[in-house]
């Protein structure tokens, strides 16, 4: 297993490492605890316009030498946008970890955000933003957080609404990423073969001269949403929907319940949703649940593509397993198989070292500290039958039950006015 360390830098950056000698390569992210959930409704998809700008320019680098110089050394970087975090990351062999270094810390230290490219950024950006509404299986969940969140920021898009970033500047995108960025937000994850008090120098020399900035994140507080249904009409050959509740925080005492009734429900080909409802009776092609979780909050949900003639028993059959997982009629069987598939999961996830960075930088986010796999996989090993059926009784919830759906169907035509569990 790898060995865990953990440093933080006098103005507030934690620097959290796995050395794994047996690995040839190195995975590092810095990751800033800043995403769509932190901005108003008119910065709606600033943090994801500025995680693109951040690649178009430094002070010493321009966009095409930050690819050529990663790519010359054979790796990759690239970066994503979440709802309470921003990351970038890159991969190299262990020789280039100082390289990779100087490369994320320059684009964070040093942007130029350059007005010419701004404007060409903002166009490929109206074009993500377009992918996505043409793509309805991705579009259904933009529907569905914000139908289950309402005007609470978790509900916003992650890539923004077209209007808002039509109108973004050059002094708002500053302003934006200057409050916002700050080391006391930063957290540097690194896993492979790497030596953690030389990685802890090279940031120190990157990043250590910036500023704290402002302690603590102040968020609205997530309360869930209310029990609602939301159609979007548009001509398809299918009904895409949501279906879904309130989750749990990502620090949940709960939390390892949570994704076993997940993973028995819909996690995978043999979950009861799949084998129901695809394989038994062939009403869809594509079908799964998801618990996705936060700070303060989550939301709980499953995905299914139909006809429309489909709808009504697709609906009926999901609400039909999400009651039985309730009532607490779970198979042992089943139970097992779901907790063998997680744990098989999280060894296989500590094969690559994007998966032991990632997994180091989340730990640290939420937790503030470091679960060795151990512990992660005694806590699972520990879930019983009462734990899922309390949790299922937390999450599974009528007051929170939201159905958005889209495709070509009005909501007058729905077979019915109200869902409950």
């Amino acid at each position: 297993m790898g060995s865990y360390k953990k440093t933080t830098l006098k103005n507030g950056i934690r620097v959290v490492t796995e050395s794994v000698p047996s690995f040839e390569s190195v995975s590092l992210g810095i990751w800033i605890t800043t995403g769509s959930r932190d901005e108003t409704a008119k910065e709606n998809g600033l943090s994801h316009f500025i995680e693109h700008l951040l690649f178009k320019g430094t002070e010493k680098r321009s966009a095409f030498d930050i690819s050529r110089e990663i790519e010359s050394v054979g790796g990759s970087i690239n970066a994503f946008t979440g709802r309470e975090y921003t990351c970038f990351h890159a991969k190299v062999l262990h020789k280039d970890v100082a390289l990779a270094i100087d490369i994320l810390a320059d684009i964070l230290a040093n942007p130029v955000f350059d007005p010419q490219e701004i404007e060409k950024e903002r166009m490929v950006v109206l074009q993500e933003i377009k992918m996505v509404e043409d793509t309805p299986d991705d579009y259904i969940h933009d529907l569905f957080y914000r139908s289950f969140w309402g005007d609470h920021p978790l509900g916003y898009p992650i890539t923004g609404m077209e209007e808002n970033v039509l109108s973004f500047h050059r002094e708002q995108i500053v302003a934006f990423f200057r409050g916002k960025y700050t080391p006391s937000k930063m957290v540097v994850a690194a896993a492979g073969r790497l030596n953690h008090q030389q990685l802890v120098d090279m940031v120190e020399t990157q990043l250590g001269h910036l500023h704290p900035g402002p302690c603590g994140q102040r968020r609205e507080i997530a309360e869930g949403g209310k029990a609602r249904i939301k159609v979007k009409h548009r001509e398809l050959e299918q009904v895409h929907f949501c279906l879904g509740t309130k989750g749990i925080p990502y620090d949940h005492r709960l939390r390892f319940a949570g994704h076993t009734l997940n993973t028995l429900l819909g996690g995978n080909m043999s979950s009861r949703l799949f084998q129901e409802i695809r394989e038994k009776r062939g009403l869809t092609y594509s079908i799964y649940s998801f618990l996705n979780s936060y700070a303060d909050a989550g939301l709980f949900g499953v995905y299914a593509g139909t006809t429309k003639d489909e709808l009504q028993e697709v609906v009926a059959l999901i609400l039909q397993e999400l009651r039985t997982i309730k009532a607490g009629r779970i198979q042992m069987d089943d139970l097992l198989a779901a907790k063998e598939y997680l744990r098989g999961s999280m060894i296989l996830s500590l094969e690559s070292s994007d998966g032991r960075m990632s997994r180091l930088a989340k730990n640290e986010i939420y937790l503030g500290r470091h679960i060795p796999l151990e512990e992660a996989l005694q806590e699972l090993e520990g879930v019983s039958g009462q734990d899922i059926a309390d949790v299922a009784k937390e999450m599974l919830d009528s007051d929170t039950l939201c159905l958005t759906l889209l495709g070509t169907i009005e909501e007058g035509e729905l077979p019915w006015k109200g869902l409950d569990l």
